[in-house]
């Protein structure tokens, strides 16, 4: 019995995204006796592809769920070609336009009523609502995310947000009227300086627990995959808190070692506003006095982002606790378990430890 996860290469230019499609299962067997599932689609371009990939190397056309973790563009909108053209059993998503009830409230504008909040995060939401019309035309029952939830064969659980933290989230989505002050706001006003260099060490890190992120991007869907003993954690472009608040939900309500995964996501595309230190020890390990690989990691980071996405010093923190970074960086990369060989696939080489970083 064994798993593999792949990461395809999303974007063009410095756009990067997320799709990802994993399946676990007596793998081996002639037809796999398997559970598919994808995470993500990145770009409408990018959903053919998954498509594609599923049916050359997953051997069907049948996906037992869909997930959407948060309605960014570079990661919602190829999951409507795999809605289309796939078997797809169940689809799980977040539909903010359903989280309306009692936060009217919490709005700037008194006058904004719940039904106005709804149509302007259904306009501004496109791709997550044509996911939604396409499940329903297809009569895909649709199911949302939220911590807690299990699977039917109870191999995934979502370990995050939970539902009443995405709703003190939804006040700050781009999409609702005069959303409050919050991440974006903030970077306008401070204003964007040029990229400095600074050196680090294995024992120097300069990432630090300061990074924001965005409240879609705090939204994000944290999966804790458990299959055979092996443990995966997918964590979408969710940043500090979010990944706190889900680390909170591991540790004391499932009572699981949070530092325990065979194979673990770098949140969005490797950006260090996502990540910092205490997270780090918390959901990898803490940091190692020497290179000692514990565990694997993947980035989704497009090739020519390279001088953005990932960071080098999120790179440089996830090795120092055993955790080696592979990226796509325009190609797909796979980890897998008691999985078939692929003629033609070629071992992925971690990213390197980096002396100097962007500060």
């Amino acid at each position: 019995m064994g798993y593999e996860v792949d990461f395809l290469p999303v974007g063009d230019g410095e756009k990067s995204g997320d799709a990802i499609a994993f399946r676990v299962g007596d793998l081996c067997s002639d037809p796999p006796e398997q559970i598919v599932v994808v995470v993500d689609g990145g770009f409408e371009e990018t959903g053919k592809q998954l498509v594609n990939h599923i049916k050359k190397y997953y051997k069907t056309d049948q996906v037992d769920i869909v997930i959407s973790t948060h309605p960014d563009a570079d990661h919602s909108s190829g999951l409507k070609i795999v809605l289309e053209e796939m078997k797809v059993g169940e689809l799980w998503m977040h539909q903010p336009w359903n989280h309306t009830k009692d936060i009217a409230d919490m709005f700037i504008d008194g006058r904004v009523t719940d039904k106005g909040v709804r149509e302007k995060l259904r306009k501004a939401l496109d791709d997550a609502r044509e996911l939604e019309k396409i499940a329903d035309r297809k009569e895909i029952p649709i199911f949302e995310p939220f911590a807690g939830m299990v699977d039917v064969n109870g191999i995934i659980t979502v370990v995050g947000p939970t539902k009443e933290y995405y709703e003190s989230l939804l006040p700050e989505f781009r999409s609702t009227p005069q959303p409050k002050v919050g991440f974006l706001e903030r970077a306008i006003e401070a204003g964007v300086g040029l990229l400095a260099k600074v050196a680090e060490s294995w024992g120097i890190e300069t990432l630090t627990d300061a990074g924001e992120t965005s409240a879609e991007n705090n939204s994000s869907v944290i999966l804790n995959v458990s299959y055979d003993g092996r443990n995966i954690l997918l964590t979408g472009d969710a940043g500090i808190p979010a990944l706190t608040n889900a680390a909170d939900y591991m540790e004391y309500i499932l009572d699981v070692d949070t530092s325990s995964w065979n194979f673990v996501q770098v949140p969005h595309h490797g950006s260090k506003r996502n990540v910092g230190p205490t997270i780090l020890n918390r959901i990898i390990g803490p940091k190692l006095s020497e290179p000692t690989k514990k565990m694997t990691a993947f980035v989704s980071a497009s090739k020519d982002a390279q001088t953005k996405h990932p960071a080098k010093k999120v790179t440089n923190a996830y090795l120092r606790r055993g955790a080696p970074v592979h990226a796509t960086q325009g190609l797909s990369v796979r980890h897998s378990y008691e999985a078939p060989n692929r003629p033609g696939w070629s071992k992925s080489i971690p990213l390197p430890f980096y002396d100097e970083v962007d500060e």
